[in-house]
């Protein structure tokens, strides 16, 4: 039980929320939520996306701001039976996700800057904690019962929430080599914070002693302990509650590439670097100290590793007719070579996104667009816990692009990411007698909405 309720407090903390160990964001303008494959672009996001691609540019500057706004949930229910509630929902909310973008075009030569969260970006709140954390408590009932004590309910209040931001900062200088030919080098600085804060409090049960006046109505568990000369246990059960927050900065060199062989046809590769990342610890708050002395389990200033992968993007944009082009965007992250204190070894596979999109415009200055996107995570035992997990998913994007004049556009764009359900068995003990297998299943949903306004000064 002491074990179990360790290991609650535990995972309160020690596991980043940034979208899961898989903390890289590919949804870096409104023109992704519009055709979702922008491997290939020559907009203002090229940026991002295929800086090599910023020489097709006009000459002069070219700015843009997008804003995303994005509604996540992620559910997680547990069949273990001796738990109040089975379902336990984290809301994200992200209502402000924003891009700028800055180019300068002389010539053969495009220097830009591009801001935006490469990695996290939303506050999770779970409400009601996690499976995780309640697991343990909820076998207090069984365990006092067992100690000639019948008791036969439970109860606490538990929450988590954690924020996530990882701001990037990117600067590219490209290079037209020919009218077929042209490279980008760049770099990324990464700005990475993440905030945890949560507690276990109000440990209640409903013991019969009428030794001590104990007729079933329900009182604290550390009370009860205490009561019995348990002070170990009494001590344990006691309000627990911790309060972090790691921060750490890292650099990310990217190479382009793009080829134009033929009207019409663009080619373009993007590699970008691991990002190495070494999160340090700023705790405020840590009540594990009295289990774990004299530092508790988040010592301040200790640190872990939370690295971005490197990424290798490939792109094809082909003209089908002029007013009619079709995108496909290929994107691999190197997950198995990253450094996440260990966690990178229960990736089976490395995760990509495959994404086909299509774009016609109605008139010269409207111009709609649609996008299809697969998302594949192969993952061996393990990986996936309530507190960190990631999903296979398929995303349907939409959205159009309105040219109010030469030097003005807006993007308008949609997502749905409709996510595949996952889950695992986890073996569930009281103390050293093994209650069984049972399955926690995952899911999650999320919907997004984007605007974004461009700007070309002559």
């Amino acid at each position: 039980m002491k074990k179990a309720i360790v290991l609650a407090l535990a995972v309160l903390v020690s596991v980043p929320l940034a979208f899961s160990a898989i903390i890289t964001n590919t949804n870096q303008s409104v023109g992704y939520f519009r055709l979702l494959a922008r491997n290939a672009s020559l907009d203002i996001d090229a940026v991002y996306y295929n800086p090599a691609g910023l020489v097709k540019l006009s000459d002069g500057f070219h700015l843009a701001l997008h804003n995303q706004t994005i509604w996540q949930d992620k559910t997680i229910t547990n069949d273990f039976p001796m738990l109040n509630a089975h379902e336990y929902v984290g809301k994200i909310r992200v209502p402000f996700f924003p891009n700028f973008y800055a180019v300068y075009k002389s010539g053969p030569l495009a220097l830009s800057f591009g801001f935006g969260p490469n990695g996290g970006g939303g506050k999770a709140d779970y409400a009601t904690g996690l499976p995780e954390f309640e697991t343990g408590i909820s076998g207090l009932p069984t365990m006092l019962s067992l100690m000639g004590l019948p008791t036969t309910k439970y109860s606490t209040d538990i929450n988590f929430n954690g924020n996530s931001l990882y701001l990037g900062f990117q600067v590219n200088a490209s290079y037209a080599l020919s009218d077929m030919f042209s490279v980008a080098v760049g770099v990324r600085y990464i700005s990475a914070e993440n905030t945890y804060s949560g507690a276990i409090a109000n440990v209640m049960v409903n013991p019969v002693f009428p030794a001590f006046g104990l007729t079933g109505q329900m009182i604290p568990a550390a009370q009860l302990f205490a009561m019995i000369g348990q002070p170990g246990y009494a001590a344990l059960f006691a309000n627990k509650s911790v309060d972090v927050e790691q921060s750490g900065t890292g650099f990310t060199p990217i190479l382009g590439f793009m080829a134009t062989p033929m009207e019409g046809l663009v080619l373009t590769l993007r590699y970008e670097f691991n990002t190495k990342l070494e999160l340090t610890n700023k705790t405020t708050q840590d009540d594990t100290k009295a289990l774990y002395p004299p530092s508790g389990l988040f010592p301040d200033g200790a640190k872990t590793h939370n690295d971005i992968p490197a990424l290798l993007a490939l792109g094809v944009s082909y003209a089908i007719i002029p007013e009619l082009r079709a995108h496909v965007s290929y994107t691999l992250t190197f997950d198995k070579n990253a450094n996440w204190d260990g966690r990178e070894k229960l990736v089976d596979s490395n995760a990509y996104d495959l994404a086909f999109g299509l774009e016609f415009d109605l008139i010269k200055s409207l111009t709609i667009s649609a996008g299809y996107m697969r998302t594949s995570y192969h993952f061996l035992p393990g990986y996936q816990t309530d507190m960190s997990y990631a999903l296979p998913a398929t995303t349907i994007g939409a959205g159009l692009l309105w040219k109010m004049n030469d030097q003005f556009s807006v993007d308008l764009g949609l997502i749905n990411v409709n996510y595949d359900a996952d889950q695992k068995s986890i073996p569930y003990f009281l103390g050293a007698i093994p209650l069984g297998n049972f399955l926690e299943h995952y899911k999650e949903t999320t919907l997004g909405i984007g605007v974004g306004i461009n700007y070309h000064i002559k």
